[in-house]
């Protein structure tokens, strides 16, 4: 299965809505986004795409409440977690978290094949040795928005455990904060 990752989009629902768009076209059937949606709106042209999403919501909160009105009118379609998520997919077990320091902590403890992290802005892939003598994922997609870094999301392959960072084609960064 493969899996779209994104974080910190910042009410920029156009680069969300590419993002989800490419990796449809590149076989994704599914959405995570780590967190730093704002608003529930952002969301609008990205679910039009009609993948799955899976959504918490980061140090920006935004409107709680809305999403999980949006969630619930969904039919399924959008899963509103809160502050982290514990989904499986695939067969792997996926922790959803905001900041990128409790993502390494969370994939030091052995408990998840996949620990999905944003916040910083910074696109990062790699591997964890955890304390069960294995090897845990964490990735950070960077942020979508392009905010003070590159617009990046990640393309992942649960099956083979692979994930790249992808640049959003034609974006530049913009001054921002976190």
């Amino acid at each position: 299965m493969k899996v779209c990752v994104v974080s910190d989009s910042h009410d920029r629902a156009d680069a969300l809505a590419q993002a989800v768009r490419t990796a449809k076209s590149r076989g994704a059937e599914a959405v995570i986004h780590c967190g730093d949606l704002i608003g529930t709106q952002t969301l609008g042209p990205a679910l039009a795409v009609g993948l799955p999403v899976h959504i918490i919501h980061g140090n920006n909160i935004g409107d709680p409440q809305s999403l999980h009105r949006w969630a619930a009118k969904s039919n399924g379609q959008l899963r509103y977690h809160g502050v982290d998520g514990r989904i499986e997919l695939a067969g792997r077990r996926i922790f959803l978290v905001h900041y990128d320091e409790y993502g390494y902590a969370m994939a030091c403890t052995g408990d998840w094949d996949l620990v999905c992290c944003g916040h910083s802005h910074r696109a990062e892939v790699r591997a964890v040795s955890n304390v069960k003598g294995q090897t845990s994922w964490l990735v950070n997609p960077g942020t979508v928005a392009g905010l003070a870094a590159p617009s990046t999301w990640l393309m992942g392959d649960l099956a083979a455990m692979r994930f790249e960072v992808q640049e959003l084609e034609g974006a530049a960064s913009s001054p921002g904060l976190q």
